[in-house]
């Protein structure tokens, strides 16, 4: 069942919570002359996404449709959203446009450069590109300059049915899901780089005043440490031993 919470002014954060991978699944819409959608979901939950979304407004009214990076959870419910939606035209970057979207897309895609807006009507969103950030070379980021809101994908990932919305500290909570998937399968999930520290310090620099995670709660706390401490947490979970000695020397 999905979960509708307001976190921003005309912000909602619709949360699917799936047992099998204890994680809760966010979607975030932002009302404006032409809404946007940020994470399409899973094929699988697109039903109660779509009904979720009927409680705020009618879905056939989505203009824009946005992500991350190419991912099943990020934009695996794209083109159902499109069929519904005459309007909606998919955001990505060049990467994600050529790489991806130009063949799994209905519609072609809005390409946003490094540091271009998109207007919505009030609100204007800025795109920062930050490849292998949290993964995949065409992931970024949208930050939503006239409230500070940062559509930050997987940063700040934890695990659980967590709470909204939270202002306390949610670096243990990533630290915690990032260690428990060393050795397994999703050791790899994050590729800590020599860019890393300098992409998140520049997020950092934005000065978010939200920041909207896709798994886990939506952090509002201080968000440009927590975007620092993430560097850290980071570096200590996830730098291999070449990494670590390079940095040593």
């Amino acid at each position: 069942m999905a979960h509708v919470s307001q976190i921003a002014s005309d912000v909602y954060r619709i949360s699917v919570y799936l047992s099998q991978y204890n994680l809760q699944f966010n979607h975030f819409l932002v009302l404006d002359d032409e809404p946007l959608l940020y994470h399409t979901g899973l094929r699988q939950v697109f039903p109660e996404l779509r009904e979720a979304i009927g409680q705020v407004m009618n879905p056939n009214r989505l203009r824009w449709i946005s992500w991350s990076h190419f991912e099943s959870d990020e934009c695996g419910a794209l083109n159902q959203w499109l069929a519904i939606a005459p309007d909606a035209q998919p955001v990505c970057n060049t990467v994600g446009a050529l790489v991806n979207v130009a063949d799994y897309s209905v519609k072609p895609a809005r390409i946003l450069e490094p540091g271009e807006t998109l207007r919505t009507g009030q609100r204007r969103f800025q795109y920062i590109s930050t490849p292998h950030l949290p993964h995949g070379w065409d992931a970024g980021v949208l930050f939503e300059q006239t409230e500070g809101t940062m559509f930050c994908s997987d940063l700040l990932h934890q695990e659980g049915e967590v709470e909204p919305m939270t202002d306390r500290d949610v670096i243990g909570r990533t630290r915690a899901a990032l260690e428990k998937n060393q050795g397994g399968p999703f050791a790899d999930y994050v590729p800590y780089t020599d860019r890393t520290g300098a992409m998140l310090n520049g997020l950092a620099a934005l000065q978010p005043a939200t920041l909207a995670t896709m798994h886990g709660s939506t952090y509002t706390g201080n968000c440009a440490q927590a975007l620092r401490d993430l560097d850290v947490v980071f570096r200590d979970v996830l730098s291999g031993p070449t990494t670590a000695s390079a940095a040593g020397r």
